[in-house]
């Protein structure tokens, strides 16, 4: 899907991307925007935050939830995992 990958700062906390070639535009990581924007280094905070946030849009029938979807990015370790990429 994507083959072009970049790390964007905001607020000096980095942001994952991963450029989708066949769609033709940049997918940004959940947790690295949640944590961001609520100043968090803590990766298990910033899933359990987002977590919650996405219950309370899946009650509140957001379409945001279901234009979410997992992809592998690399971690700060240097392994892949799946995560919650954003447009």
């Amino acid at each position: 899907m994507a083959n072009k990958v970049s790390i964007r700062f905001y607020k000096d906390y980095q942001v994952r991307a991963l450029w989708d070639e066949e769609n033709n535009r940049w997918w940004f990581s959940v947790l690295d925007i949640v944590g961001a924007i609520n100043m968090q280094t803590d990766h298990a905070k910033n899933r359990n935050y987002w977590k919650y946030l996405k219950s309370k849009l899946r009650k509140a029938n957001s379409e945001l939830v279901s234009a979410t979807t997992q992809l592998k990015l690399t971690a700060s370790d240097g392994k892949k995992y799946n995560t919650l990429p954003e447009r």
